[in-house]
């Protein structure tokens, strides 16, 4: 009798057990149903504004356009520019990948998503550059902006004003990271631009954008850009969302000698946004082009007094929620400096390695001389192919040539009756090409004879080459120095100087080395050239 009751008890305990443990599974399930019915609500509601492109990076071609040039915030595709900009300190030796860049208070409280760096610490450049390109890392691209500008409302000028460069003509930046701003916009078109222009300046360090995934500080952090080895040929290179920009994406592709970078902006989830890429990829790659024809994306001059703005400012998107941006304000340099505000001590020191860097990077000694022009056909006054805004590194004026070693300054002799045409194209390709334009090279007219107690150049025979015309001579020294440090080998013994152009009331300054014999100059500029430069061959 006794074991037939705790028989019965026993029973019913596990039916209650059971019961309890079925009703407590059927809650869950109805609260996770719930959520999945509001997520999928909140889904069908969301609609960021959509556009993208797809552009054969081969012929220049645009292959697809939806809404291209219509203005969209960027979000953190923005890490695009602050990592071009950071590539060309790279490059020109002014910042290597294990310097180490401190922390300020204002980059260790960005939002997330960030690697989490604090105050006062310091990061190699290399791992702030992966912690870009993987976790799209807030805080890693303040600390970016603030080693390279002092202070990152400078670091978003210059990041507008290489935009300018670059021919985005509808791009503004306020900020290294993409975080909300309301003034912060782009365009597909701009965006597919500045992917083929840092693929082509950039390649040794483009490649930090194939990483699908980075270990830092013990921890392995995923790329977000999904498609890498999903979809065959991508190689790069940056994923974005905010909540008014939408899910944003631009991808670029190598496949079978074809070469396509595409854009999609606003799209409603990741994996919608995903989803499209792949589509167009898949499907444009089989129209593009198998022959490289298109020219390089070129750099052109933007005077340090022009205001940086977008226009058509009424068709801009409407106000990110709680973003609240300082107005605007007139951009005034590019130059490399440390602001007044947001300066700390971790910040000053973080500019003091980029000077450090950079200190070793000495201009090469550049002469100047005064030439005017009246009714005369000139040179080029435009850059053509890939122009290179930053002195790449030279040599010391230590281990260079003493002046009293050197040839002297060539005089620029009369333009023949009838020169021969040296067509000269300005890139690129596509909708928004920068116009072709073919001129006729002549040699200068005669230098002027010496005033205001200058001494006048000497006299020289032989040939030179000229690598560039810019409306500022800081411009062209930047140049010389750049094409020194490409071909040091073949210039080494030739002799740079500026020449000042007057033409139409305008000055421009044209960069020059002189010294060379007719292979000499020949080999130089074939060199050159080969290495994205503009050059052409005069003879004194």
């Amino acid at each position: 009798m006794l074991r037939t009751f705790g028989d019965t008890h026993g029973f019913r305990k596990v039916m209650v057990g059971l019961l309890t443990a079925i009703a407590v599974l059927a809650i869950a399930m109805d609260s996770a149903d719930a959520r999945r019915r509001r997520h999928s609500k909140r889904v069908r509601s969301y609609n960021p504004p959509y556009a993208a492109i797809v552009v054969d990076g081969n012929s220049g071609e645009v292959l697809h356009a939806a809404a291209a040039d219509a203005k969209r915030h960027p979000a953190s595709i923005t890490k695009i520019m602050t990592l071009y900009l950071l590539f060309e300190r790279l490059e020109a030796g002014k910042l290597k990948l294990d310097t180490r860049l401190k922390v300020s208070e204002h980059a260790s409280d960005q939002s997330p998503t960030k690697l989490g760096l604090k105050e006062g610490r310091t990061i190699e450049v290399e791992d702030a550059i992966l912690g870009l390109v993987t976790r799209s890392a807030n805080d890693a691209a303040v600390v970016i902006a603030e080693a390279i500008a002092g202070d990152e409302d400078d670091f978003a000028k210059m990041m507008t004003r290489k935009a300018r460069a670059l021919g985005m003509k509808h791009t503004v930046y306020k900020n290294a990271s993409g975080l909300p701003n309301r003034e912060q916009v782009t365009t597909a078109r701009d965006q597919a631009r500045l992917g083929r222009a840092i693929q082509e300046r950039f390649p040794k360090y483009y490649r930090y954008f194939s990483r699908r995934s980075f270990t830092f500080r013990g921890k392995s952090i995923r790329n977000h850009n999904h498609l890498l080895g999903e979809v065959p040929g991508v190689d790069g290179i940056k994923t974005g969302y905010i909540h008014d920009s939408g899910f944003n994406l631009v991808a670029s592709l190598h496949h079978d000698k074809r070469y396509l970078v595409a854009v999609v902006l606003g799209g409603k989830s990741s994996g919608a946004r995903d989803a499209r890429m792949r589509s167009l990829l898949e499907k444009y790659v089989k129209k593009a082009s198998t022959k490289h024809t298109a020219p390089l994306i070129a750099e052109m001059p933007v005077p340090d007094n022009e205001p940086i703005h977008v226009a058509d400012e009424s068709k801009a998107p409407a106000t990110i929620s709680g973003a609240g941006p300082a107005p605007a304000k007139p951009i005034s340099s590019t130059t490399i400096k440390a602001s007044a505000h947001h300066r700390d001590p971790a910040t000053t020191a973080a500019v003091s390695v980029a000077k450090r860097a950079g200190d070793a990077i000495k201009p090469i000694a550049v002469k100047t001389i005064k030439v005017k022009l009246s009714g005369v056909k000139t040179a080029s006054l435009t850059p053509t192919l890939s122009t290179v805004s930053v002195v790449a590194p030279v040599k010391s004026e230590q281990t260079m040539q003493p002046a009293s070693n050197r040839a002297p300054v060539p005089t620029p002799v009369a333009a023949p009756s009838n020169p021969a045409p040296a067509p000269i194209q300005v890139a690129s390709a596509g909708p928004d090409a920068i116009p072709v334009a073919a001129v006729k090279a002549v040699a200068p007219t005669p230098a002027p004879a010496a005033q205001n107690g200058e001494a006048a150049p000497h006299k020289r025979t032989g040939w030179m080459i000229q690598v560039g015309a810019f409306e500022a001579e800081r411009d062209a020294k930047d140049r010389l120095s750049s094409a020194r440090s490409k071909a040091n080998r073949l210039l080494s013994g030739a002799d740079p100087f500026t020449e000042t152009v007057v033409k139409d009331n305008r000055t421009f300054y044209r960069a020059r080395f002189a010294g060379l014999d007719k292979s000499e100059a020949i080999a130089a500029c074939k060199y050159l050239k080969r290495n994205d430069f503009a050059c052409m061959t005069l003879k004194n």
